[in-house]
């Protein structure tokens, strides 16, 4: 029918729109503070308001972007403090993720299913593929895999819920921490690259271990963003 291909097509750029402005604030590009209105956006990829506008509510609630009462959208101007309440809370839910373990999860009880096999050999992958891109110093590419990389994994939980939280608040501490990591020269072997060490933990159902190598990750990451805001 005539009406759903629009719809089609409506839905698609609202995708690609907020696909291209996520990019460019986790790439240090849209920096924090900055302010922009609807038809400023429309303009820019010229489309009509109403995809654009749809977009970056979505990004709004991804904590990528805010509403700026009425006047438009801008880039959240993240503190310190902010940063270091995001890793707590991250820690909180990995800790519950990780509790999962001992307490028989089916993702990890069975782990001779080849579904379970095919999963955690999925999220290895996005886990190599991260390490490969802080190896070669692409910040970009390693935001994107690491994203990828978690929201897969939460996601062998099962509950959707916690996946999303989980998702939104590591676009939250990418939003806020690139801003620091961008002044670096070369960021080769500066993050955190323990992807595939954590799988291999949670497969051998060692919490406490995942634990350690989470709790290693964050306190590098903190350290870092706290040292290069102070410079």
């Amino acid at each position: 029918m005539p009406g759903n291909g629009g719809a089609v097509t409506r839905s698609t750029l609202r995708q690609q729109i907020a696909d291209a402005l996520r990019d460019e604030v986790l790439a240090g590009r849209l920096t924090p503070g900055r302010a922009f209105t609807v038809k400023e956006i429309a303009d820019q990829y010229g489309v009509s308001a109403t995809p654009v506008r749809e977009a970056l509510v979505d990004l709004s609630a991804q904590g990528i972007l805010e509403a700026d009462q009425h006047r438009g959208f801008r880039v959240p101007e993240y503190s310190l403090d902010d940063y270091r309440s995001m890793i707590e809370a991250r820690s909180l839910v990995t800790d519950g993720i990780f509790q999962c373990l001992t307490a028989g999860h089916p993702a990890f009880t069975d782990t001779e299913n080849p579904r379970t096999v095919a999963a955690l050999a999925a999220v290895r992958r996005r886990g190599e593929e991260a390490q490969r891109a802080s190896a070669s110093g692409d910040l970009t590419v390693l935001i994107g895999y690491d994203l990828r990389f978690w929201r897969e994994l939460s996601g062998l939980f099962g509950n959707p819920y916690l996946a999303d939280f989980l998702h939104r608040l590591r676009v939250q501490s990418w939003v806020c921490a690139v801003q620091h990591l961008r002044r670096l020269p070369d960021v080769r072997g500066r993050l955190w690259a323990g992807h595939t060490e954590l799988v291999d933990a949670l497969a051998r159902r060692e919490a406490d271990t995942a634990r350690a190598i989470v709790a290693a990750a964050n306190e590098h990451a903190l350290a870092l963003v706290e040292r290069l805001a102070a410079e």
